[in-house]
């Protein structure tokens, strides 16, 4: 379908190559837009802040109770995030078969961006006990940027052909790095000056949750003004919400070794994600570290994930795409192993794990997309990435429920950490056992001559 749909625009423009990479720069500016929302809110800030909040409104035990149900206070932010998932899941078919049966994806792509970019703005206003107000938010916010980030992976093949389409996805990777790490640092200076500033230091959290929805709106201008939407093509697939996801998977079943491959990458992504959003939560809780020396690691993280991906792209052109993820994992499991008997109230250590996190964070994702892009049928482009995306946040839902099972049981964030160990080791398992030339084989595409 992007092919095709290349032609077509070039066939009406005076300059298609132009036009075409001024959509492209449109496109990486939402990633600039919207990784800061993952960054400050969701990674760095809202665990700790949100936990601290439930933890204010919890009884006795230590307990809080949303909808009358018993929920240890610590676990309170994990189980939110695994809501909020499940949301986008349930979202995600419906709105992406109303794009394809549009073709008007744009507005589609405002309402979600703006929806979240308001939930998060709001919590500037999640102060005192008001931990279900909280947990509302995020779920708002989490689960419209994830509906977001599938019409806008969609529009990849859309504004480029298959030879740019590496370089295009890499540049916008690394838009929202950039961004992610330059508002990190504001964050960080208004955090630890709070008291300079005149402000608590839940106002200065505050501020930081809600410029990051200030943030993700302003920014979200530049690709609304320059992409563009494309008329429907109609065809049997296009079908109303589950059915259209239905059609997509039964189209992926004449493909096993493409689904083999997708349900690896669901299993150890979860744990990737989970990581994520947790290792705030972890540092602050389990390890006593304060709020800026988490930001710094996280500032670590997003620098050094820029010069990951590089790295590992470099080994992916010498060694394969799968050999490299493989090796990838392996390195999230020695990782987290090494997390689990980090001592309480050392930093070094922290920024240590921190440092081995973002070396295989970057590549990890950018080869998963990018051998993943081997093995879509030509003219399935923007169908199958839709199914990507879902996979994506389809089962991100277990780690973080895991994690806060895992805590709620024992009462340890060490033990909650380590659980997730098992993300890495079955996706590693279920990857190798995945023969990739035979799959872009059977997908009706060249074999690249290392894979």
């Amino acid at each position: 379908m992007g092919t095709d749909t290349l032609r077509s625009d070039a066939a009406g423009g005076a300059d298609p190559a132009a036009e075409r990479r001024r959509e492209q720069r449109g496109w990486y500016f939402y990633d600039w837009a919207c990784s800061v929302y993952s960054t400050s809110v969701l990674t760095v800030f809202l665990g700790p802040y949100l936990t601290s909040v439930a933890e204010s409104a919890a009884d006795a035990d230590g307990y809080v109770h949303p909808l009358g149900i018993p929920v240890r206070a610590g676990s309170f932010f994990a189980y939110s995030v695994s809501l909020s998932v499940i949301v986008a899941v349930l979202v995600m078919p419906l709105v992406g078969a109303a794009a394809d049966r549009s073709g008007r994806k744009k507005p589609l792509l405002a309402a979600a961006a703006y929806t979240g970019a308001a939930a998060t703005t709001a919590m500037f206003f999640l102060d005192g006990d008001r931990y279900l107000l909280g947990g509302l938010l995020l779920v708002v916010a989490n689960a419209a940027q994830s509906v977001a980030m599938m019409l806008y992976n969609s529009y990849l093949p859309q504004i480029a052909p298959p030879e740019e389409r590496d370089a295009v996805s890499s540049r916008g990777w690394a838009f929202g790095y950039a961004a992610g790490s330059l508002v990190l640092i504001v964050n960080l200076v208004l955090y630890t000056g709070h008291d300079s500033f005149g402000l608590s230091e839940s106002a200065a959290v505050r501020i930081c949750l809600a410029s990051a929805g200030l943030w993700w709106g302003a920014f979200a201008l530049i690709p609304l003004r320059r992409l563009r939407d494309r008329r429907a093509v109609a065809r049997e697939a296009a079908l109303p919400g589950f059915r259209q996801l239905a059609a997509t998977v039964r189209d992926m079943r004449r493909r096993p070794l493409t689904l083999a491959f997708l349900l690896a990458y669901l299993v150890y992504n979860d744990g990737i994600q989970t990581v994520i959003s947790q290792a705030s939560v972890y540092g602050s809780e389990e390890l006593g570290l304060g709020q800026s020396t988490l930001i710094v690691a996280v500032l670590l993280v997003q620098v050094l994930a820029v010069a990951g991906a590089l790295a590992l792209g470099r080994l992916a052109r010498r060694y394969g795409a799968k050999r490299t993820i493989l090796g990838s994992l392996v390195a999230w499991t020695v990782t987290l192993a090494a997390g689990y008997f980090l001592p309480a109230g050392a930093p070094a250590w922290f920024f240590v794990l921190a440092a081995g996190i973002g070396l295989v964070l970057g590549g990890s994702q950018a080869l998963s997309r990018s051998l993943f892009s081997h093995l879509v049928p030509p003219g399935k482009e923007a169908e199958y990435f839709s199914a990507y995306e879902l996979s994506d946040r389809g089962m991100s839902w277990l780690g973080p429920l895991l994690f806060g099972l895992t805590y709620q049981l024992t009462g340890s964030y060490r033990d909650a950490i380590i659980s997730l160990v098992a993300f890495f080791v079955i996706g590693f398992v279920l990857l190798a056992r995945v023969p990739v030339r035979r799959a872009i084989g059977d997908a009706g595409n060249p074999v690249p001559e290392r894979i």
